[in-house]
């Protein structure tokens, strides 16, 4: 059945990748959830910088911008590693929860890497929007090269952008059909979000494992 999957997700298609992170999601369903929740508890502190402005201009700065920092130093890194995590799921490789702390192995290049796409993006959008969908789709696979093959920041911003060339489309259509399944999963009493984020991160690891497959 694994070579059955492995073979499958070989077809770096909208609906392939779907249907392969559907499977993979549910046969490690309660790693994969695990994982949400414990990367929840640690996104939790970084929303600190949301408090009430009333309480106190200087307060709500000060957790303003510490919130930044977390987000930063501890909620991206943590991000990077549950892409791991999933692209694991994603491989048939044994996972464990400890697979998503996997990025603050690469520490440096994490926080570096996410800061560049962040810029990069950023001055995208100012241009007029166009140019910033089109980075976010050419640097998606960022997060697996700098976490999965321990790659430096330009390195892997170049062979992110090289190996979405002719897969551009596929992942702004996986990111647009992320949207209703979103929806639904917000639908169905709030929770539902969870399964739905959860397929949707074992979608995108799923196109990212068909397209660096061996051919």
């Amino acid at each position: 059945d694994d070579v059955t999957q492995s073979s499958t997700v070989l077809t770096p298609t909208v609906g392939a990748s779907y249907g392969h992170g559907w499977r993979q999601m549910r046969k490690y369903l309660l790693g994969l959830f695990l994982i949400e929740i414990v990367g929840l508890v640690i996104i939790l502190p970084s929303g600190m910088g949301s408090a009430d402005p009333r309480e106190g201009a200087a307060a709500f700065g000060i957790l303003g911008i510490l919130g930044i920092i977390y987000g930063i130093l501890i909620v991206n890194p943590t991000e990077y590693g549950i892409s791991f995590a999933y692209l694991k799921a994603a491989r048939n490789d044994k996972l464990e929860i400890r697979d998503m702390f996997e990025a603050f192995r690469n520490y440096r290049n994490v926080v570096l890497a996410n800061l560049l796409i962040s810029v990069i993006i950023l001055v995208g959008y100012f241009l007029l929007i166009i140019p910033g969908i089109i980075a976010t789709c050419k640097l998606t696979f960022t997060p697996y090269l700098i976490v999965d093959r321990r790659m430096g920041v330009i390195e892997a911003v170049k062979e992110s952008w090289r190996m979405t060339n002719g897969h551009a489309w596929t992942v702004f259509l996986i990111g647009l059909l992320a949207i209703p399944i979103s929806i639904v999963g917000l639908l169905c009493f709030v929770v539902g979000i969870i399964p739905a984020l959860m397929w949707i991160r074992a979608t995108y690891a799923s196109l990212y494992h068909a397209v660096s497959a061996p051919s």
